[in-house]
C-alpha cells in the first residue's frame, strides 16, 4: 500500500496564440509540485504550502489542487481520505497555467496511492474539475498541456479527444512574466460571444497554417498563422506594453509573440539562433515601459505530469 505520492507538473502556455482554447504548450521551465499522504477518514484536507506562496484556500471550491484530489477519490470510491501538500513553483495569476499545474499535480499523486490507478487520459476529466475552481466552465488548454507535455490539441471535447501535435525542430519558448497580475476568471469574461465572419475566416486561415506549419516543420507557415486576430485584440488594453513587446520580439527574429493564456505574461517562439536576440528585445521593452519582467525559456516538447516519488506504508 502506498502511504504518499508526489508529483509535479509544469507550467504551460494556454492558446499558443492562434488557437484559443484549443491548443495548449507545456512550459517545463518551472513546476508545480503536490505531495498526497493517506489520512484515516474520507475527505480531502490541505497540508503544507510553499514555494511562491505560504497560503492557499483550504477548500475544494477555492482550491484547484484539493478539487482535483476530491474527483479522484470520489472517482475511485476511495476508503481513505488524503493531505495535501503543495510547493509552488508557478507564479499565481501569470498566465502560465498555474492553477492547472497545481490540479495536474493533485491528479497525479492521489492517482499514485490507488490500488488501481487511472490511466493518464483519465485524469484529464479530474484536473479539468480542478480547473473549474478558477475558470468554470474550465477552459482545456493548460490542463491537458501540463498533463500530456509538449504541444497539443484538443480536437474533440464530448467525447474528449486529446492529441499531442508534431513538435517543430529548433525552437525554443520564451516568456517573459511583468509584475501584473490577470485573473483568468475576469479575462474571459470581456470576451465578445460573436465576431464577423472575415474575422471568423481569417483566423481559421492562421490556425491551419500555424498547425500545418508545426506538423511539416516549416518556420514560414508558422509565422504566417502566429497571429491572433481573434482574441488578443479584445484583452491588448490589459497590458498596454504589449504591443511594444511583441514588436520587439518580431524584429529580433520571433516566430510570433502573444499572450500566454490571458496574460499578463508574454511568450514568444524563436529559431535557436534567434533566442538570445528575442529574449534580449522583450526584456528591453518592458524595461523601456517601466516594468520589471522574469524571464524563462523552455523546449516545446517540455515533460508532462511524472510522479516523482511514491513511499510505502510501514509493514
Amino acid at each position: 500500500m502506498i502511504q504518499s505520492a508526489t508529483a509535479s507538473a509544469p507550467a504551460s502556455i494556454g492558446n499558443v496564440s492562434v488557437g484559443f482554447d484549443v491548443l495548449g504548450q507545456a512550459f517545463d521551465a518551472v513546476r508545480d509540485t503536490v505531495t498526497a499522504e493517506r489520512m484515516g477518514k474520507r475527505g480531502v484536507a490541505l497540508g503544507a504550502v510553499s514555494g511562491l506562496v505560504d497560503t492557499l484556500p483550504d477548500q475544494p471550491e477555492a482550491n484547484t489542487a484539493l478539487a482535483a484530489a476530491q474527483a479522484v477519490l470520489r472517482a475511485a470510491r476511495a476508503p481513505f481520505g488524503v493531505t495535501i501538500s503543495i510547493r509552488k513553483g508557478v507564479p499565481v495569476s501569470a498566465g502560465m497555467g498555474g492553477s492547472a499545474a497545481s490540479a495536474v499535480a493533485a491528479a497525479a499523486a492521489v492517482n499514485a496511492l490507488l490500488d488501481a490507478p487511472f490511466g493518464t487520459d483519465q485524469l484529464l476529466a479530474f484536473a479539468l474539475k480542478g480547473e473549474a475552481v478558477s475558470a468554470d466552465p474550465p477552459p482545456w488548454d493548460n490542463v491537458m498541456a501540463s498533463l500530456h507535455g509538449g504541444l497539443v490539441i484538443a480536437a474533440r471535447l464530448e467525447p474528449a479527444l486529446v492529441r499531442r501535435m508534431p513538435a517543430p525542430k529548433g525552437v525554443t519558448a520564451v516568456l517573459l512574466h511583468p509584475d501584473a497580475r490577470i485573473e483568468t476568471r475576469a479575462a474571459r469574461g470581456i470576451l465578445k460571444p460573436s465576431v464577423p465572419l472575415h474575422t471568423a475566416v481569417e483566423h481559421a486561415r492562421r490556425i491551419s497554417a500555424f498547425t500545418l506549419g508545426c506538423a511539416t516543420n516549416d518556420p514560414e507557415l508558422i509565422r504566417a498563422g502566429f497571429e491572433d486576430i481573434l482574441i488578443e485584440p479584445q484583452r491588448r488594453y490589459l497590458l498596454p506594453e504589449l504591443p511594444h513587446v511583441k514588436k520587439a520580439a518580431i524584429e529580433a527574429g520571433a516566430l510570433g509573440c502573444s499572450f500566454s493564456g490571458s496574460g499578463p505574461s508574454v511568450f514568444a517562439w524563436a529559431l535557436d539562433g534567434d533566442v538570445a536576440a528575442v529574449e534580449a528585445a522583450m526584456a528591453g521593452a518592458f524595461k523601456r515601459a517601466g516594468r520589471k519582467a522574469d524571464t524563462y525559456r523552455a523546449p516545446l516538447d517540455s515533460a508532462g505530469v511524472r510522479v516523482e516519488q511514491a513511499v510505502e506504508a510501514a509493514a
